[in-house]
């Protein structure tokens, strides 16, 4: 008899958990260029837990990746993931306070998009892109850099365009339409940025595609994997400009750029060196939710995140690579060679 009401307290216990889910939150700050996989991945992850006994409600922040690190770091604000555009962002400005590892884990190109009502796009090539943008009657548009490494990457592309077709293309397309201004390969972008009209700056490089779908706009520099997710036209760039090559990576060293950046209440500049275009993730430590947050992570890096990233155009590095004090549960799931 002893035995038989044990045994229905166990079933008892089981139904009542089935039926009340434990109830969790998980906050992530992310790259807008990340926003189409992630949603997939979100509700995936959703069921996987669900599966787990949780009933999981996931709040996720786009914005430019430097946007997403200063809501931590300088707005306070509490997140359990940070994945953005450029993993060097996070020991960059979240070492040692705000974070301790971080994860690269996918890249990325900069390309040049346009659409079907894009002026001169039945004549725009790899080889007179630029000057298709010098137009009088061409508009174009890039993210804030400040913001957004799409931004900078942007400025770095043209700049390095200089070195690669030897001609004063940053001046032509830059210089001459806004107050951003180099000094040999240095870029220096200011707090801000003022144009003549041809040029177009919005936050995130996500923000332009509208105007590039309702004509206020020619072209717009975009990631490669955004074009592909809105099915819009682009220019594929040199391996030299479009930051897309790893064995390159000293090449695109060649340019810099001086950003502004709010510390400690203060504006400062940061200097960022160009660089291939790789993601990188790491869960903050004001984490509220840091156990949730390691499974996410671990699903994230599985074979199933990758392939949801992947049929979002979005490409894995062969191998993640892990920096600082990964976790546990993340050890075997990266490397730790590589990147530097």
């Amino acid at each position: 008899m002893k035995r038989y009401f044990v045994a229905l307290v166990l079933i008892a216990t089981v139904l009542c958990g089935c039926q009340h889910p434990k109830k969790a939150t998980l906050t992530i700050f992310h790259a807008g260029s990340l926003t189409k996989p992630l949603q997939d991945l979100n509700e995936e992850f959703k069921e996987y837990m669900k599966e787990r006994g949780y009933d999981l409600e996931i709040r996720d922040e786009p914005s430019g990746s430097v946007m997403a690190i200063r809501k931590i770091t300088d707005l306070g604000k509490r997140a359990d993931v940070v994945a953005v555009a450029d993993y060097r962002l996070i020991p960059k400005f979240m070492f040692p306070k705000y974070a301790d590892f971080y994860i690269a884990f996918a890249k990325n190109e900069l390309v040049l998009c346009y659409t079907n009502g894009s002026k001169y796009g039945n004549e725009i090539n790899v080889e007179n892109w630029y000057e298709i943008l010098s137009k009088k009657d061409v508009r174009f548009g890039f993210s804030n850099p400040n913001v957004d490494p799409c931004g900078y990457r942007a400025l770095m592309a043209i700049k390095l365009a200089d070195l690669y077709y030897h001609k004063p293309i940053f001046r032509e397309l830059i210089e001459n339409h806004t107050n951003v201004r180099a000094e040999g390969m240095q870029i220096k972008s200011p707090r801000e940025i003022v144009t003549d009209g041809k040029v177009v700056v919005r936050d995130k490089s996500v923000d332009l595609i509208a105007l590039l779908e309702s004509g206020s706009i020619d072209y717009a520099f975009e990631y490669k994997s955004v074009a592909l997710q809105h099915n819009l036209k682009y220019v594929e760039l040199p391996d030299e400009i479009n930051m897309g090559n790893f064995s390159l990576k000293d090449w695109y060293g060649k340019v810099s750029i001086l950003v502004w950046k709010v510390e400690n209440g203060s504006f400062i500049r940061k200097e960022i060196k160009g660089g291939p275009i790789i993601y990188g993730v790491t869960i903050p430590k004001n984490s509220e939710n840091e156990k949730l947050a390691e499974e996410y992570l671990a699903f994230l890096l599985s074979e199933r995140g990758r392939r949801i990233f992947e049929k979002n155009h979005q490409e894995f590095l062969e191998e993640p690579l892990g920096f600082g004090k990964v976790p546990e549960k993340l050890k075997g799931l990266v490397e730790y060679e590589g990147l530097r």
